[in-house]
């Protein structure tokens, strides 16, 4: 199996090589919380490895190699891994004896790699995988479902919520550990939010980030005399309802995809993060959205849905506001209210920056992870045949 890309680690020199199976490896919107699970790794360093490899994978750390080698063969051996779970051209060498699992689909497409190399399997699952409908028809991670349950020694659950989940997906508790994804926390927290003021949205433009409850919110205080300038970082298929927006004169700014750097700009000085996400008719629903714990660490208190990995990650009162999903007039009354007092704004965000310093610290997320990789590997170090 070929390397196809390399990058410098935050590992130490003498650690073991951990794979880490990510069936599209480098999505942009993957890579900072990816990059954080390891971030505080030093006796394990991750090797990616799957079908798909985009520019942004250099950006994770650690090789990468890519299932089935090049060429016409390489992609007739990636048919074949997919649909048969046939391992035609395996990595060699020696690496840690768990191979590490990223979403309920890379556990299902991970797991003939992992018998075939004699690997303990680890699978960690962050919410829409598992609670899409849609990913249990007559789909891979359907028909391996049962075989991945079986032979998996741990599954790492984001949210106590989407552990729930993977209960009714038949994993029992007892393999389940619930481990949040950390950020990286600065030692003081950001100066305030800027004026006049301005929320802050951060995702992909589609029905379950409750991009439609947030423009009604807007429209809804407009109407009674409060316009409210809301930056919305992202794009997707419901790219429309904000434009919309902005042809009714609201205050709005797409500012499209951005780099890290430029959204924690965003982050640090906006009154809030809104987080309106929904549960969609397909049962797609959040795990704990990495935009919560990133605002956070920078000082920004979130107003978001009451609901799954959101309502544990936020502390109603202390460090933000918990409105009912769906809900476009109780999320304009939580706006309004700190549109209305700037002194509950900043006090939301002392404590907001306090809880991710305690509970969110990535650094000790990853240490956690990789204790737990040793622990279920129980063994030094696996030879794989040449």
């Amino acid at each position: 199996m070929k390397a196809d890309r390399s990058s410098r680690t935050e590992t130490a020199p003498s650690s073991m090589p951990l794979l880490v199976y990510r069936d599209r490896i480098g999505v942009p919107s993957e890579v900072q919380f990816l990059r954080r699970q390891y971030i505080g790794f030093t006796r394990l360093s991750p090797v990616w490895i799957g079908r798909h490899v985009s520019p942004a994978a250099a950006q994770l750390g650690g090789r990468v190699l890519r299932v089935g080698g090049d060429g016409l063969s390489g992609w007739v051996n990636r048919i074949s891994f997919r649909h048969f779970g046939q391992v035609l051209l395996a990595p060699t060498g020696r690496v840690a004896p768990v191979l590490h699992a990223q979403f309920a689909r890379g556990g299902a497409l991970g797991l003939p790699l992992a018998k075939t190399l004699g690997l303990r399997l680890l699978v960690t699952l962050h919410g829409g995988d598992v609670a899409k409908d849609k990913n249990w028809h007559a789909t891979v991670q359907a028909r391996r479902w049962p075989a991945v349950v079986r032979e998996a020694v741990r599954f790492v659950c984001v949210s106590a919520s989407v552990a729930e989940i993977a209960v009714r997906r038949g994993v029992p508790r007892e393999k389940i550990v619930v481990l949040p994804i950390g950020v990286e926390v600065m030692d003081v927290p950001p100066r305030g939010p800027v004026s006049p003021p301005e929320f802050l949205f951060v995702g992909r433009f589609v029905p379950k980030k409750g991009i439609d409850v947030l423009s009604r919110a807007i429209r809804l205080l407009g109407a009674t005399g409060e316009p409210v300038r809301v930056v919305f970082v992202g794009d997707g298929p419901q790219r429309g309802i904000v434009e919309a927006l902005a042809r009714e004169g609201c205050s709005v700014e797409l500012a499209g995809w951005l780099p890290p750097d430029a959204v924690a700009l965003r982050m640090a000085r906006a009154w809030a993060l809104v987080v309106p996400s929904v549960v969609t008719a397909d049962g797609d629903a959040e795990g704990l959205p990495s935009v919560i714990p990133e605002a956070m660490a920078l000082g920004c208190p979130v107003i978001g849905s009451a609901e799954g990995g959101i309502a544990e990650a936020i502390d109603e009162g202390q460090t933000g506001h918990l409105v009912a999903p769906g809900d476009p007039e109780a999320l304009a009354h939580a706006m309004r209210r700190l549109l209305s007092d700037p002194l509950l704004r900043n006090d939301l965000g002392r404590a907001a920056f306090a809880a991710a310093q305690a509970r969110f610290n990535a650094r000790i997320q990853s240490v956690a992870l990789e204790n737990l990789l040793l622990e279920v590997g129980d063994a030094e170090c696996v030879a794989l045949p040449d």
